[in-house]
C-alpha cells in the first residue's frame, strides 16, 4: 500500500518536471511561407525577445519540438511539410500562424492551396490575424506553454 503511493508520487513528480521542462523551452521549427513569416522573425528580434520565453528557434526538424507554420500551405508543399512534421522527435507540437495556415485564408477554396494545415497535421493553437503580430504569436507560445503544463505523458511504470 505505501509503495504504491510513493510510486504515485514520484511518478506526478516525474511527470511535473517533465513537464516544466518542455514548458520552458520550446525549440521552433518555422515554415515561413508568407507575409506572416516576416513577423516570426520580428517575434525572434530583439523587441519581443523571444529567447526569454525559452524560445529557441532551430533549422533542423529533429532538433524541434515546436512546427510554426505561418502563410498559405499549397497541394503540393503539404506532403514537405507532413515529412517535416514526422522528422521532429516526441512530444512535438504545431501552432497554425495567421489566417491562411489556420483555415486558407483569401485562399480559401483555390484549387492549389489548402484550407488550413490542420488537414495535414494536428494542430496544438491556432493564432489568428492577417497577418499576426509579434505579440499574437507570443500569445500562442503561452497557450502553447499552459497545454503542455498540464499535459501527462509518462507511462504507469516508467519511474
Amino acid at each position: 500500500m505505501l509503495f504504491g503511493k510513493l510510486e504515485e508520487l514520484a511518478h506526478k513528480y516525474a511527470d511535473d518536471l517533465a513537464n516544466w521542462s518542455r514548458e520552458k523551452s520550446l525549440w521552433p521549427l518555422t515554415m515561413g511561407l508568407a507575409c506572416c513569416a516576416i513577423e516570426m522573425m520580428d517575434f525572434g528580434a530583439s523587441r519581443t525577445d523571444a529567447d526569454r520565453y525559452g524560445v529557441f528557434f532551430r533549422a533542423s526538424p529533429r532538433q524541434c519540438d515546436v512546427l510554426i507554420v505561418s502563410g498559405t500551405v499549397t497541394r503540393k508543399m503539404a506532403p514537405h511539410v507532413r515529412l517535416l512534421y514526422e522528422q521532429m522527435p516526441e512530444p512535438k507540437y504545431v501552432i497554425a500562424m495567421g489566417c491562411c495556415a489556420m483555415s486558407g485564408g483569401v485562399f480559401r477554396g483555390l484549387y492549389s492551396d489548402l484550407d488550413g494545415i490542420d488537414q495535414i497535421v494536428p494542430v496544438d493553437v491556432y493564432v489568428p490575424g492577417c497577418p499576426p503580430r509579434p505579440e499574437a504569436l507570443l500569445e500562442g507560445i503561452r497557450k502553447l506553454q499552459e497545454k503542455i503544463e498540464k499535459q501527462r505523458k509518462l507511462e504507469k511504470g516508467a519511474v
